[in-house]
Order: structure tokens, then C-alpha cells, then sequence
């Protein structure tokens, strides 16, 4: 009838962005994870390859997380700090020693905790990642929705009623001997609004749905844009280290205390540059040709959902503008002859000439179309939520010294690292990149920071 070809039109489309996504999300948590793991084996080259197994069992769970799981942001964080402890400890405090015992591992992992021997470095891990991860679980969680809307009403049956009316509508001109009549535009679409009426009730809940997108993916950026967060954590995560070298004189005395062990320590000093500095020699990486973020991706998804924003009310007209009904109304069939000009005014007003073009009564949505307006309901509830958060917490600054506003207590002082300069790695989807097994080194520590109060475009770039 022509709702077909919309209908498939618009699923495709949909069902390929929403794909598209979901591919993409996993291109960034693969490319945080080998950057990660990068830097474990060319700068931490004792311990990296035990690292490997820490750093992927926590990409692996915010994949999951992700997807829906309900694993806890602050324990996958928490369980790879607790993991990557006792390898800090036996490779790089106390380097050439036994690996420690099971029963002295167990103490580390407890140690690191009660006597917070990475810093704030964690806190400020869960917070990032717990707000980017936030944001695009309700954002792929939405676009799941999106598409069970469209298939659900894609497929859904016409009542006998409706299919009586299209026997009417098409068909029985023939019995006339009309073989070569066609419908009046304007009855076409009374009809359709009759057969569709269930359907079109969606259309507000459709609208705001679409509104509700827009305005969380307006706010994914800085800590909330999941991109920016990952590609930037192998920084994080080589800051701690270098915090727990820089400290280890004083964390090796504390540890002995802590856990009553008397092995003997063998402290390489702080100033160690082989231990504690990565190389000043830095390797550019190769750029693809064109720089799509996954910011850029949303904003492109969004401006096509918003040309269907109107899909659910104009699908009658749509579907008589688009068949074989007479666009003019002029010498068409009106369901029961030949009309010389249709009256859509007529028909609406139940004339007789149109007698049996409404007969359908008006009834309430069907449940399957209830049950979908409550989920639109549900998450266009949420999506406000998650903006109006968005507004309220704005992105953490980081001050002079290094500390930052947000989730972690003053009391915390959440250290981030010195603060003493931008960033020099913008998040960019690096989905044509070659090697996946980058020598991420930079100059100097004032280029390895987030200034999570950046709100400009992000791109990857590894600076000369």
C-alpha cells in the first residue's frame, strides 16, 4: 500500500544506526583497552604481562555494563585496583624479590584500600567512568526501545473492521465493472486514519521520545561522553602507578606495619627515570583521513530520527499519497461510485453520498500499543532524568593542584595528577587506525592530563 515502503525505510534506517552504535561503542571500549595494555608493556614491561589480564577483565566488564549489566561500576574499578596492587608491589617496589604469597597478596589487595596506596586515582576513575557509562547505557538502552517500537508497529494486524474497509476502498469498484477506478485520496486517508487510529496514539509519546534523546546526547560530553572517558583511562592508570613509585619509600615502611611482614624491601628511588618517567621520544599516530567521533555519529543518528518525528501521524496521508489513490479527488472511487470532485469535509461530516467511508468506531489502543506508550513513558522519564542531572553537575574542572570538584569529598582531595596543562590527547574513534599497539609516550607530564572542563571538539592526537 505504500506504508511498506516507508515503514522498511524508516526500520532500516534505524535498525542500522542503532547497529552502527553498538559497534561503535565496542571499537572505543577495544581501543581503551589496547591502549591500556600499551602502555603496561612498554613502560611497566616487568609486570605487563601479568597487567594484560587485570586490564582485560575490567573492559570486559564495562562492555557489560554497557549492555545492560547490573555489575557495579565502583567494584570493577575497585576489583582491577585491588588486582594491580600486589604487581605493583612485588615488580616495581620491591623488584627482583619473590613474588609475595597468597596470604601476602590478600593483605596487599586490603592494604590498598585502607591505606588508599594509589591515591584518589580511584575515586576519580569511578566517577568518570561511572558517568560516561551512565549516559550510553541509557542512550543504547533508548535506541533499543526505538527500534521495538517501530518493529512492534511495523507488524501489527488490521482489525476485521479496518479490512473491510480496504475491500471497500480497493476492490469493489470491480464489482461495478470499475475495474480501472481508483481511490479518492481523501477517502483513502479517512480510511486509514480509521485503520491506524490504535497506532497514531503513539505519536506524542514518538515526539517527546525524540526530544528526550536529543537532549541527553547534548549533554555527553567531557565526563559523561563515554569516548573522551576510555581513551583517555590508560593515563589514569599510569598516573596511580607513578603515584605509588613516587610514595613507595613511605607505602613499603606502612605495608610492613599493615600486614606484619618482614620481607626485605629493595626500594628503586623515585627519581629512577627507567622506573618512573615514560620516554620523551613520542611517535605520532597515524590519523584516518576523517575524523568521526562517536559525538559526531549521535548528532548525525539524532537529525535522522528527528525527520521521522512526525512518522506516526502523517502515516495515513502518507500512505494515500503514496499508492494508487487520486491525488486531486476528481472522477475517483468513494467507496460506493464514481465521484465527480470528493468532499473530504463531507466525508468527515458523514454525508450521505460517503455513507460506510467511517464506519469503524472509534475504540481505546490496543494493548500492545498501551504496553509501548508506558515504555516510551518510562524512558522518556529517565532521558529527562539523566539531562536534568547533566545541567545541575556540570563537568569537574580540574584546580591548580591537581584536585577535583565532583563526587570525591574535599576531605578526598581527589588528585588528578599535577593540572599544570591541557591534554594532548583528544578522543577520537579511531575505527581506521592501523596499529592498534601504539607507543602512547608524551613529552611531559603536563601533557597527560583530562581538563574534564573541556567542552571543545576531541580528537586523538598524539603530540610530537
Amino acid at each position: 500500500m505504500g506504508k511498506r515502503k516507508k515503514d522498511e525505510v524508516s526500520e532500516a534506517t534505524n535498525r542500522e544506526e542503532v547497529k552502527s552504535e553498538r559497534e561503535a561503542f565496542e571499537i572505543v571500549v577495544r581501543h581503551a583497552r589496547n591502549y591500556t595494555n600499551a602502555m603496561f608493556r612498554n613502560h611497566y614491561q616487568n609486570m605487563g604481562s601479568r597487567a594484560l589480564t587485570f586490564v582485560g577483565e575490567l573492559f570486559t566488564d564495562i562492555s557489560l555494563y554497557i549492555l545492560g549489566s547490573d555489575i557495579s561500576v565502583n567494584d570493577m574499578v575497585n576489583e582491577f585496583f585491588d588486582s594491580l596492587f600486589p604487581l605493583v608491589y612485588s615488580h616495581l617496589m620491591n623488584p627482583g624479590f619473590p613474588d609475595p604469597s597468597g596470604e601476602m597478596i590478600e593483605c596487599l589487595r586490603v592494604a590498598r584500600r585502607d591505606l588508599r596506596v594509589f591515591g584518589n586515582y580511584p575515586k576519580i576513575m569511578m566517577t568518570q567512568v561511572s558517568k560516561s557509562l551512565q549516559a550510553t547505557r541509557a542512550f543504547l538502552q533508548a535506541l533499543n526501545l526505538g527500534i521495538e517500537v517501530i518493529n512492534t508497529t511495523d507488524h501489527l494486524k488490521f482489525s476485521k473492521e479496518c479490512g473491510r474497509a480496504l475491500l471497500r476502498m480497493w476492490y469493489c469498484s470491480h464489482c461495478q465493472g470499475l475495474l480501472m477506478a481508483k481511490p479518492c485520496a481523501g477517502y483513502c486517508t479517512v480510511v486509514m486514519q480509521g485503520c491506524l487510529a490504535s497506532v497514531v496514539e503513539i505519536d506524542n509519546y514518538w515526539r517527546e521520545y525524540i526530544r528526550s534523546l536529543e537532549g541527553l546526547t547534548k549533554g555527553m560530553y567531557g565526563i559523561y561522553d563515554m569516548e573522551h572517558v576510555l581513551l583517555s583511562l590508560f593515563l589514569l592508570i599510569q598516573d596511580s602507578v607513578m603515584y605509588v613509585q613516587k610514595n613507595g619509600g613511605k607505602l613499603s615502611a606502612t605495608i610492613s606495619k599493615f600486614c606484619g611482614h618482614s620481607q626485605q624491601r629493595q626500594y628503586r628511588s623515585a627519581h629512577d627515570p627507567e622506573d618512573l618517567f615514560i620516554d620523551k621520544k613520542v611517535r605520532k599516530v597515524a590519523h584516518p583521513g576523517h575524523e568521526e567521533t562517536l559525538s559526531s555519529r549521535r548528532r548525525e543518528l539524532i537529525m535522522k530520527l528527528k525527520s521521522h518525528s512526525s512518522f506516526y501521524s502523517s502515516l495515513p496521508e502518507y500512505i494515500c499519497s503514496h499508492g494508487s489513490a487520486v491525488q486531486n479527488d476528481t472522477l475517483c472511487w468513494n467507496g460506493q461510485e464514481i465521484e465527480e470532485r470528493y468532499s473530504r469535509q463531507a466525508a468527515r461530516n458523514g454525508g450521505k453520498a460517503h455513507a460506510g467511508t467511517h464506519e469503524m468506531k472509534t475504540k481505546g489502543p490496543e494493548p500492545v500499543i498501551s504496553q509501548l506508550i508506558d515504555k516510551l513513558k518510562h524512558i522518556n522519564q529517565l532521558l529527562k532524568g539523566m539531562s536534568i542531572s547533566q545541567r545541575k553537575a556540570p563537568d569537574k574542572t580540574t584546580d591548580e593542584d591537581g584536585s577535583e570538584s565532583g563526587d570525591c569529598d574535599d576531605e578526598d582531595d581527589c588528585s588528578g595528577g599535577s593540572g599544570n596543562g591541557e591534554l594532548r590527547v583528544k578522543n577520537q574513534l579511531r575505527f581506521l587506525a592501523g596499529d592498534e599497539n601504539n607507543d602512547l609516550s608524551f613529552r611531559s607530564r603536563s601533557e597527560r592530563y583530562l581538563v574534564l572542563g573541556h567542552k571543545g571538539p576531541l580528537t586523538l592526537n598524539l603530540m610530537e
